[in-house]
């Protein structure tokens, strides 16, 4: 699934490709990615185009089109349609299009932000310290469901939580409450930090993603343990271990990232 540094990837080389064009024509070709109708969009200008954690928001002169692209969604300016697109949205110069194999994406329109955006948690790229230390102190569950949980921190997923954590030294069952500010600290700058270096590199390319323009991101070869099930510890040569946490593959160091 595109977590915050693809959706992030995609909103910025969206953005100068379809801010001030007007939609002429919308024609969605999935009830699950577009339960309801698009209509409202038609005539609509974009003005700008923003992230809300793993969201799309493109804001129009009357409303929003909110867009999730799922595991397996991909949103691109100028592409052709294929056998995967969901919805087609004719500009008045180009077009985009979203594509998703497996249809667990999710496009709506509405005329303010829906609520399910609203709920979220703060931003993981933003949030100030002190604000994440408030909300980690007064939680007393396992450190990486609380980090997937998009209520508590808006944007991280499996891939960046397993990073940020061995970045840490944190495993991924420690207690958020008695983690202690120090190492707290040294969360919330991992976190800080993968985030912004697999933005620079265009986020990960596992499966799907690809940003607007049709281009893979490069993060991925620099993954230390997201996928390196039994491969040795960048810093210990100990092999990385995989084990279920809240149904979600979790790959850490035993070494590194002791209970």
């Amino acid at each position: 699934m595109p977590e915050l540094p693809e959706v992030e990837t995609v909103v910025r080389t969206l953005r100068p490709r379809v801010v001030g064009r007007r939609i002429q024509a919308v024609r969605a070709m999935s009830r699950f990615v577009a339960p309801q109708p698009l209509d409202g969009v038609v005539g609509r200008t974009i003005l700008t185009v923003e992230r809300a954690a793993k969201h799309i928001l493109l804001v129009l002169d009357a409303g929003f089109l909110c867009i999730h692209l799922g595991m397996t969604g991909t949103l691109r300016a100028g592409a052709e349609p294929g056998p995967y697109t969901r919805a087609v949205f004719q500009l008045d110069q180009g077009v985009l299009i979203y594509d998703d194999p497996r249809q667990f994406g999710r496009i709506e329109y509405a005329l303010e932000i829906p609520p399910r955006v609203r709920r979220l948690g703060p931003d993981a790229h933003q949030i100030p310290f002190e604000e994440f230390w408030k909300k980690l102190a007064a939680r007393r569950g396992r450190i990486k469901p609380l980090l997937l949980d998009q209520r508590f921190l808006g944007g991280l997923g499996n891939i960046y939580t397993d990073e940020a954590l061995f970045r840490a030294r944190i495993h991924p069952l420690a207690v958020a409450g008695r983690l202690g500010r120090r190492r707290a600290l040294r969360l919330h700058t991992a976190i800080v930090e993968v985030l912004g270096e697999a933005i620079e590199l265009g986020g990960s390319s596992i499966s799907d993603y690809v940003d607007a323009e049709g281009r893979a991101g490069t993060f991925q070869i620099r993954h230390r343990v997201y996928g390196r099930t039994g491969e040795p510890c960048v810093v210990c040569r100990t092999p990385v271990r995989r084990i279920l946490v809240a149904q979600r593959g979790t790959h850490y160091c035993p070494r590194c990232q002791r209970p």
